[in-house]
Order: structure tokens, then sequence, then C-alpha cells
């Protein structure tokens, strides 16, 4: 009687480890793999070392801001900050973006980016000039439009494993889901950038 009254007592011990262990597990892998914005199912899929190479290719002989929509783990921020941009990464998951920020401190370009906890459809796009975003069929068309509305002529936008319904991208490059299409709005939107004013040289 006393034996099994004691095996019963660690039972319930053992079963309210595992279950209490279960439970923190689970609080904390749920971020990660439920969907990081709310309006569209976008669930967290890191990007490959080939889709990050294709996104640099479309970044060369750029400058100025770059932003990543859905920034997920930071990867791709951290890659642009090591050319020499001054990124920014927003991502609805915060613990995506404490990671993204231990990554980068790691990394030793902390200085050079910011991550941001925010849903994509409440933030303003219009003082960056580029645009990476990771995302899927459903969300393409409305944020295409938010984009457009948004942003000036010299912005280019990088889609990467989607491309736009409505926009011919200027240049493409990979294959599969690897592939990775670049927008640049002054040709999407049909207007031009606004010519430099070249001062002419004085003789004397």
């Amino acid at each position: 009687s006393e034996s099994s009254s004691r095996m019963r007592s660690w039972g319930l011990v053992v079963t309210a480890g595992v279950g209490g262990t279960l439970v923190a597990l689970y609080a904390v892998v749920t971020p990660f793999v439920t969907p990081a914005l709310r309006k569209i199912c976008l669930p967290f899929v890191p990007a490959t070392s080939t889709q990050i190479q294709n996104v640099l290719k479309m970044l060369e002989n750029r400058s100025g801001s770059l932003v990543d929509i859905g920034s997920g783990d930071g990867r791709v921020v951290i890659a642009a900050a090591r050319r020499g941009f001054k990124a920014v990464g927003y991502e609805l998951n915060p613990w995506l973006v404490w990671y993204s920020r231990y990554r980068a401190w790691r990394d030793g370009v902390h200085r050079d980016t910011k991550f941001y906890i925010s849903d994509l459809w409440k933030v303003s796009f219009s003082h960056y000039t580029n645009i990476v975003v990771f995302g899927v069929p459903q969300m393409m068309p409305e944020l295409e439009k938010k984009l457009k509305e948004e942003l000036e002529c010299n912005a280019r936008i990088i889609a990467c494993r989607f491309p736009f319904p409505h926009w011919i991208p200027d240049h493409t490059v990979g294959e599969g889901i690897d592939t990775v299409w670049a927008y640049d709005l002054k040709h999407s939107r049909g207007c031009e950038s606004k010519n430099l004013e070249i001062t002419p040289e004085t003789e004397f």
C-alpha cells in the first residue's frame, strides 16, 4: 500500500514535469512556425544561401537605405549590412526579431542594422530605396499596390520565391525557389527619376 502510494506520487511528479516541459517548448517553438503576418498566412521559412546571394546580386551598384519586409531571422538584413547598406527589418514575430538582433550583434553589424516588431501593412516604406520581400502569392497583389503608392521612382523592389502579379521584372536571376526578380519602380510605375542638374564648368 505504502509502495503503491509512493509510485503514484512519483507518477504525478513525472507527469507534471513532462507536461510543464512540453508547454514551455510549445511556447518557444510556436512563434517560429506560426504565421508571422496576421493578415496573410506567411510562415517563417529561412532564406537559402543561394537566395541571399541572388538578392545581393540585385543590389550591386545600388546604394541608399534597405528594408527587408518580413525579415524572419535577419539573415538578409545582416548580409546587406555586410555589403555596406544601412539595413532594416520588419517582422511581426517578436522571437525572430530578438534573435535577429542577437545575430547582428554576434556578427558585428548591429550598428548598421535595425529590427522592428511590426505588421508590414501598418508600416510606410516611403523612405526606402531598396526593398526586399520574401512573400507568398496571396499577399503579392495587395503589396504591389501598397509599394506603388508609397515608393519613389528610384526604388528597386526585389521579390524572392514569388514575383509580383502585374509588374514586369527588369532583372531576373536564379531558378526554382531561388529565383529573384528585381523591379525598378520608374519602369513599373511608368515614371522617370528626376534628372540631376548639371552645373556647367566656369572657365577662367
